[in-house]
C-alpha cells in the first residue's frame, strides 16, 4: 500500500465510527505513522478504546481529552502533529434542529479551531470530514457542514508561507455508523415494523473502510482546497428494509423535520468548478491559486458538464437488496441473516 506523507497525525472525534476505523487502518497498513492522537470529549470511550489499542501493543497511540470547542487545548494537542483528519461533528439531525447553537459551536467555530490550530503548528496536511447533506442544505446539521468546508477551503487562501493543505471529504451515509439506519432497522426488526419515513426515500451508500480510503487518497493527493466526492451506489430506503426484514411490516410514518426525500453531493452551481478524477470528483475552490484548467493540466482531470449533479435519486448505481445484505454481512454484522 501506498504510504501517505504523514509522521504524526491528530484525529478529531477520534473515539467515533470513523476515528476507530481510521485508527485501525493506520496500525496495520501504515507503520510509517509514528504517532496517532486520538483527541475527544469522552474519557470513557477513550478508555475503550485503549482497550482495543493500547499503548503497551501500539507505542505510537495517546490518547488525549478535549474539546474542538476549546481552541488552547486543540493547539497544545497539535505539539509535534503534522497531520489533522478533523471528524469531530455534532451530526444528529432532529437534535440540531432543537440545539442549533450547540451544533454551531461544535462544527462551526470547532473547524476554525482547527484551522487555527494548524495554522499556529506546524501542520502540513488537514483532511476534513463532510456529508451529503452540506450540498444544498436544508437542515441546520448541513448548514453547519457547509459553513465548516467553506471555512476549510478559504484557509488555504491565508497560509502563507507554510507548507500546508486543506482539503475536504464529503460523502454519503456511512453504512453501520452509529445513529445510522442499518442498525436501528436492526434493532427494529424485533418489534415486527420498520418505520419508513418516505417510501420514495434515497441515500448515497458508503462503507467505514471505504470512507478511510478516500481520506488517505485525499492526505496523498490533494492540492489544497478541494472538496472530494466519491462515486458510490445509492440505496432506497424500501430496498434497505427488505434487505434486513423481509417479513417485516413497513409503516410509512413521514419525514422527519430537516430531511430530504433525496440528498445532493455536487449541486448544478457546483458543476463550473468541479472536475471528474475517475474514482472521484473534486469541487474546486472558486478564489485559489490555481484555476480550473490548470488543475486539470496537472493532475489529469476533466471539468464536468455544465449543469451536471450528483443526486442520490437520480444516481446510476443502485444497490439490490441482495447486495444489500450482503454489505452488511461484510461491514456491519458477520452473522447477519434475513
Amino acid at each position: 500500500m501506498d504510504k501517505i506523507p504523514a509522521k504524526s497525525i491528530l484525529v478529531t472525534g477520534g473515539t467515533g465510527s470513523f476515528g476507530k476505523a481510521f485508527v485501525r487502518s493506520i496500525l496495520t497498513d501504515h507503520r510509517e505513522v509514528e504517532r496517532i492522537v486520538v483527541y475527544s470529549r469522552d474519557e470513557l470511550k477513550q478508555f475503550e478504546m485503549a482497550q482495543d489499542f493500547p499503548q503497551s501493543k501500539y507505542p505510537q497511540m495517546r490518547y488525549f481529552i478535549g474539546d474542538v470547542r476549546d481552541g488552547s487545548r486543540l493547539r497544545r494537542a497539535c505539539e509535534g502533529v503534522d497531520t489533522i483528519i478533523h471528524a469531530a461533528a455534532l451530526k444528529q439531525v432532529p437534535a440540531a434542529e432543537y440545539n442549533p447553537m450547540e451544533c454551531i459551536l461544535t462544527n462551526i467555530h470547532g473547524a476554525e479551531n482547527v484551522i487555527n490550530a494548524a495554522l499556529d503548528s506546524n501542520i502540513h496536511n488537514v483532511v476534513a470530514l463532510s456529508t451529503d447533506k452540506a450540498a444544498a442544505p436544508i437542515n441546520l446539521y448541513g448548514a453547519t457542514k457547509l459553513c465548516s468546508d467553506k471555512l476549510f477551503v478559504a484557509a488555504n487562501n491565508i497560509k502563507g508561507a507554510r507548507s500546508l493543505r486543506l482539503s475536504v471529504v464529503r460523502y454519503g451515509n456511512v453504512m453501520g455508523s452509529r445513529g445510522s439506519v442499518i442498525p436501528f432497522f436492526l434493532k427494529k426488526r424485533r418489534e415486527g415494523v420498520l418505520p419508513i419515513t418516505d417510501a420514495k426515500m434515497t441515500r448515497f451508500n458508503i462503507s467505514l473502510h471505504e470512507g478511510v480510503g478516500m481520506v488517505l487518497h485525499a492526505l496523498r493527493v490533494s492540492m489544497g482546497g478541494e472538496i472530494f466526492v466519491p462515486k458510490i451506489p445509492s440505496y432506497r430506503i424500501t430496498d434497505v428494509a427488505t434487505a434486513i426484514a423481509p417479513e417485516c411490516r413497513q409503516e410509512i410514518v413521514g419525514v422527519r423535520p430537516g430531511e430530504k426525500i433525496h440528498e445532493e453531493m455536487i449541486t448544478s452551481s457546483d458543476s463550473f468548478t468541479t472536475v471528474d478524477l475517475g474514482a472521484y470528483y473534486a469541487i474546486l475552490p472558486q478564489t485559489h491559486r490555481y484555476t480550473t484548467e490548470d488543475y486539470c493540466k496537472m493532475t489529469g482531470a476533466k471539468p464536468v458538464p455544465q449543469g451536471f449533479t450528483y443526486n442520490s435519486g437520480t444516481n446510476t448505481d443502485w444497490l439490490t437488496a441482495e447486495q444489500i445484505r450482503e454489505l452488511i454481512r461484510v461491514h456491519v454484522d458477520s452473522s447477519f441473516k434475513a
